[in-house]
């Protein structure tokens, strides 16, 4: 089963492959051209496959946080709102808060796993105590956080001057790999002298993409080996079943969106003490949540297969940038080749569940006619 599951995704990858490649022919570019491109912006240069991995290092975090509710029978459409929320918290922490370097570091990452959460909880509390549905809840949700993020960018205590942007984090909150030594005279110096791990060192490589894959072990233990965990499986098959067994499945609801709310807050938090150190005004939702649910998708809701869904997910949208100024191309390829990429991994996945509810409204309706 697992085999075959990963013999579709690869076929599914091919054939968005091909669909952009298409596209760029009927809109009058080379596809082999323009991959070739896309290929050497992602592998070209040691500080290229860096840069992949601090944009694919988000993707991979929200992926799990939908891929956890999904599991436990909730969509998460929310994981775009826990990401800003994180990042607030986060960032206030990071400015306002005096702290020594680790104890500010992870003051300010559990500040922002714990907004995030409890941003998460209030969808699962509306669908457990009202029933309302957790899609609509957390869309609406979205909006605030996108809201509130702008109104403490524009905070006269917290904005930059003549800036669009708030303060930036202190030092000590800064998650980034030799940080400190880099702006020293001999951190410069060796960058200078030593090209590979120099051209590393010029990104701001951070430990975001470790915490990153011990979140997906430590999720894939507790959905599979705990107690909890397999609580919250069977809300997810099925919620009738689970409460004849005796489990708390209003309780279990609200938990799960907290904890999917949480590792969404891990991305927004780890986001800016790694790489933006500030936030800034939004025109736009940036889609880091949003595209947590393809990776999610695409790793068929495995927290392990999410590290390497936002990595290829994360390494297209960030080689599939270099076409444009390349070859006059547009990004929305990409965009195109992305979505085919999903379009076709994601109908059999739906079949799957309109599948598996039809097999359990039919289980329903014999036990009711017996």
């Amino acid at each position: 089963m697992k085999q075959n599951r990963l013999k579709f995704t690869l076929i599914s990858i091919l054939i968005g492959l091909l669909v952009g490649a298409i596209i760029l022919l009927i809109t009058g570019f080379n596809p082999i051209e323009a991959y070739s491109i896309m290929i050497k912006g992602i592998f070209g240069n040691p500080r290229y496959v860096v840069w992949a991995i601090i944009r694919s290092t988000p993707l991979i975090l929200t992926g799990i946080s939908v891929a956890f509710a999904f599991r436990t029978g909730l969509f998460n459409i929310g994981a775009e709102g826990q990401f800003i929320v994180g990042t607030i918290a986060a960032a206030l922490v990071g400015y306002f808060w005096k702290l020594p370097p680790i104890i500010h570091v992870i003051v300010a990452i559990a500040a922002g796993v714990l907004a995030a959460a409890i941003w998460g909880g209030i969808a699962g509390l509306l669908k457990s105590k009202f029933g309302i549905n957790e899609v609509i809840s957390t869309i609406m949700l979205n909006w605030i956080a996108f809201y509130s993020n702008n109104f403490f960018v524009l905070w006269d205590k917290f904005k930059r001057p003549n800036k669009d942007a708030s303060q930036r984090i202190l030092e000590t909150a800064n998650i980034q790999i030799l940080a400190k030594w880099k702006t020293t005279e001999a951190g410069k110096a060796w960058i200078v002298n030593n090209e590979f791990l120099g051209d590393i060192l010029k990104t701001p490589f951070n430990w975001g993409i470790v915490i990153a894959i011990a979140v997906a072990f430590l999720i894939k233990y507790i959905i599979e080996n705990t107690t909890s965990g397999y609580e919250l499986r069977a809300v997810g098959h099925n919620k009738n079943a689970a409460e004849y067994g005796g489990i708390d499945v209003n309780k279990n609801m609200v938990k799960s969106m907290m904890i999917a709310g949480g590792i969404s807050g891990l991305a927004g938090a780890l986001h800016v003490l790694g790489v933006s150190h500030e936030i800034a005004i939004l025109a736009a939702m940036e889609g880091y949540g949003f595209d947590g649910i393809a990776v999610s998708l695409i790793a068929g809701n495995n927290p392990i297969s999410c590290i390497f869904a936002g990595l290829l997910f994360g390494s297209l949208k960030y080689g599939g940038q270099k076409i444009q100024p390349a070859m006059g191309a547009p990004s929305e390829v990409i965009d195109i080749m992305i979505g085919s990429i999903v379009f076709f991994i994601a109908i059999p996945k739906l079949i799957e569940i309109f599948r598996a509810r039809k097999t359990r409204k039919r289980g329903g309706e014999v036990e009711a006619s017996e």
